[in-house]
């Protein structure tokens, strides 16, 4: 293979892992706060986030794979999965072997998660939340030469998507709470309201 052809399918593996990375998040939280897809059952999202996440491990490791054997950047095995280590570009290379890292952490403990405590595999299972980040900076900044903006809409579209699910799934995960649990966050919150001088809950104005 040409090294036109490992530059371009390392650029093509990193970007569709990144959106299947964001795919990956959406519907996990949609599992998380027990939502569904159109013609889906519950279960059928449940596979559809454990398939996604595995493909988008497999494109991971295609993009690790060209960048290694790509002999146009000095990047290798070990600078691939050992942070700033690499000769090019260490700290966008850095960052995307954080990502590396997590990626395998994450995925080899959801492939163990029958056998795991949910104490520890929970967790680590939540990291895959800066696991995104990590690997949407190393592509920034890793494949800078690419030029043009569609990229960084790429990436901002995304991160809107991202940032959709999480706070959905943290608005679903506080309607939840035992209503004790409200009653006392109200309670806190109208005390600290009285004690800056100021209204609180359904009484504020604006």
């Amino acid at each position: 293979m040409t090294g036109a052809a490992l530059w371009y399918l390392n650029r093509a593996t990193g970007m569709v892992a990144l959106v299947l990375m964001t795919l990956t998040i959406v519907l996990g939280t949609t599992v998380r706060r027990h939502g569904r897809l159109p013609g889906l059952p519950r279960f059928g999202v449940v596979h559809m986030h454990r398939n996604v996440a595995l493909l988008s491990a497999l494109l991971v490791a295609g993009h690790v794979v060209t960048a290694v054997v790509d002999s146009y950047v000095d990047i290798g095995a070990t600078a691939a999965v050992l942070p700033f280590t690499a000769g090019y570009r260490p700290l966008a290379v850095g960052l995307g072997a954080l990502a590396v890292d997590l990626a395998l952490l994450v995925l080899v403990t959801s492939l163990l998660r029958d056998r795991l405590p949910r104490r520890l595999w929970a967790p680590v299972h939540l990291t895959s939340y800066a696991l995104w980040p990590l690997a949407a900076v190393h592509g920034l900044t890793a494949a800078s030469d690419l030029g043009g903006g569609w990229l960084l809409l790429l990436v901002l579209a995304c991160a809107a998507a991202t940032a959709w699910a999480s706070l959905a799934a943290l608005a679903t995960r506080r309607a939840a709470r035992p209503p004790s649990e409200r009653a006392r966050d109200a309670m806190a919150e109208s005390v600290a309201a009285f004690a800056a001088g100021r209204p609180a809950g359904r009484y504020r104005n604006g």
